[in-house]
């Protein structure tokens, strides 16, 4: 599902990349119990625009998957990031973001990796230098 509407918070942030791509992950909840219901992901790299996330996600999932495949695709890169430090660039417990109007939000049929929708979009992260940002030798090209 498209979505019109932007959003901002302040939560636990981690920054990672994908194929080169810097990208960031944060939680949004949806209410005062702070369960972290909302997964936000999207591309800090300046240039890059949240299709490609999902670009990669069409690329790497097999030809034949849907919108919630593709979406645990991608909620397990931020992940994998946070759990376990692959490619993690920086990690922050408390961080302000916002993520732009425009996006996809996709509710996933059960709790998946402890999140119940994925919203992506272009993001932005308070306080993060160039250097965190710049777009990361790879080699691979998705």
């Amino acid at each position: 599902m498209a979505s019109d509407e932007g959003v901002a918070g302040s939560s636990r942030v981690t920054v990672f990349a994908v194929f080169g791509v810097v990208l960031g992950y944060a939680t949004h909840h949806l209410d005062q119990r702070r369960l972290g219901e909302v997964a936000i992901v999207g591309p800090l790299t300046p240039g890059v625009e949240w299709g490609r996330l999902w670009q990669m996600a069409r690329t790497c999932e097999r030809t034949t998957a849907g919108e919630k495949e593709l979406a645990q695709w991608v909620l397990t890169q931020a992940t994998r990031a946070f759990v376990c430090g692959s490619d993690r660039v920086a990690q922050f417990q408390e961080r302000r973001w916002r993520l732009e109007p425009g996006g996809r939000r996709v509710r996933f049929d059960a709790t998946y990796a402890n999140r119940d929708q994925l919203w992506t979009g272009n993001l932005t992260v308070e306080g993060l230098t160039p250097d965190q940002t710049a777009e990361r030798p790879t080699l691979y090209a998705v």
